[in-house]
């Protein structure tokens, strides 16, 4: 029975050191989320898009407010010779316009969203299958975000991977010029 212990034990921790090997062999590697997004072509387009987006939800919002300010003026300088009922109107009109204005900043922002989402989302999940892809064909068993960690055990940089598999030219190296051919001296 003794024996059966030592033997049970004895392959308990066989067993949890050969787990430790294997768990210090699998590779780890990490990448820039955000650097591999900034480098895509269509994200720069979908930024530029959303900008311009942007600035159309602004230029309505100023028209709202200037169609509140003109309404207004006009209901200050007539409203004397309104009637009851026709002031009643114009002052709800006026209400009405007032809570557009209000909230347009609460929409603005949430339309801003939507659209963001709408542009981006695409982006994201191609930088992702591609991420997943060069992982599997590299070997990596674990891709950390860079920028969230402060601690991590020895990792490689898979950045430029992802980006060589996805066709993008790094501006660093395409700055580079090509070496100049050695000229023999005379």
């Amino acid at each position: 029975m003794k024996n059966l212990i030592v033997a049970l034990v004895f392959g308990i921790s066989i067993f949890g050191l050969s787990n430790t090997s294997i768990a210090q062999t699998q590779k780890i590697g990490f990448i820039s989320f955000d650097e591999l997004i900034g480098s895509m072509p269509e994200a720069e387009k979908a930024s530029a898009e959303l900008q311009e987006y942007q600035i159309a939800l602004q230029q309505q919002g100023a028209n709202y407010y200037k169609e509140l300010n003109e309404l207004d003026s006009l209901f200050a300088k007539d409203s004397a010779t309104m009637n009851k009922a026709t002031k009643e109107l114009k002052r709800n009109d006026m209400i009405a316009l007032y809570q557009k204005v209000q909230g347009w900043q609460q929409t603005m922002q949430q339309m801003l969203e939507e659209k963001k989402s709408a542009l981006l989302g695409p982006i994201q999940k191609k930088a992702v299958d591609n991420v997943k892809l060069v992982a599997k064909e590299a070997g990596y068993a674990y891709i950390l975000e860079a920028g969230t960690l402060l601690v991590t055990p020895p990792a490689d940089d898979i950045l430029p991977l992802v980006k060589k598999k996805m066709g993008i030219k790094d501006p660093a190296q395409a700055a580079k010029p090509a070496a100049a051919p050695a000229v023999p001296k005379k």
